[in-house]
């Protein structure tokens, strides 16, 4: 099948549409929700924090919490935009279309990479009016804030075809990925765990994402820049294999 890129212009448009007319659900309440983590952990708490690496424990933990509105809402937007058609059987619609199944991957995925991007972007201006920060690499950045994005976009893509009902595309996200999260470093060091704790936060996948994203901001993270990247990458390779087997197999696109 040639490639065709007004379908995934198509798609990509809807999909960005939807997020514009609900503003508040998609872009103010998630800025909002993270503003009060600054209110509370940065301006408050933190101000009686001693620092952390030679940065400030406000400024420490803007990072992390970037990272965690931007992993639930890539899950989110991604996982809804493809299991709603399939609630509501419009999936028909876009199988007997001539689409490629890696042209519709694209559009989905990137339009919910591109929300979560925006988000983080905006989150990350809302954070300097309450701390002070700095961004050492800002390329590198904005690499991972990428990388993160679309990996989480097609994971919560895998979730929307998997998920048989409302329910369970919460399961995931809520008990999942958030505790991963919070246990990942969003709000410490693991170098502050004791040897043994530090050693099983290692095998926990969202430490190198948030170590990779914080090493960015002030030159310094958990775990080396190079491990973290690589591990990222690993993600969105095992992610990308998963979706093309979905699709090979037809697995749960029709149920």
């Amino acid at each position: 099948m040639a490639f065709n890129p007004h379908a995934i212009r198509a798609i990509y448009k809807f999909e960005m549409a939807r997020t514009f007319r609900t503003p508040l659900q998609s872009i103010v309440s998630p800025v909002i929700s993270t503003s009060l983590y600054f209110i509370v952990f940065g301006a408050a708490i933190g101000a009686h924090m001693p620092a952390v690496g030679g940065v400030s424990y406000g400024a420490f933990i803007v990072p992390g919490l970037i990272m965690l509105s931007l992993l639930t809402q890539s899950i989110a937007n991604a996982s809804f935009a493809i299991y709603f058609p399939k609630f509501t059987g419009t999936i028909y619609e876009l199988l007997s279309a001539p689409v490629a199944w890696w042209e519709a991957v694209i559009a989905y995925v990137g339009a919910a990479a591109s929300k979560s991007i925006l988000l983080g972007l905006i989150i990350l201006l809302t954070a300097t009016f309450f701390v002070p920060l700095r961004i050492e690499h800002p390329v590198f950045m904005l690499v991972f804030l990428a990388l993160t994005a679309t990996t989480f976009s097609l994971f919560g893509f895998i979730i929307g075809i998997w998920a048989d009902g409302f329910e369970r595309l919460q399961v995931i996200p809520l008990l999942v990925v958030t505790p991963l999260t919070f246990l990942g470093g969003a709000f410490y060091s693991i170098d502050m765990l004791p040897g043994f704790w530090r050693t099983v936060a290692l095998f926990n996948p969202v430490v190198y994402l948030i170590s990779g994203f914080r090493w960015s901001f002030y030159g310094a993270g958990d775990v080396s820049v190079g491990v973290s990247l690589a591990m990222t990458l690993v993600f969105l390779v095992g992610c990308i294999a998963v979706v093309g087997w979905i699709f090979r197999t037809g697995y749960r696109l029709k149920n």
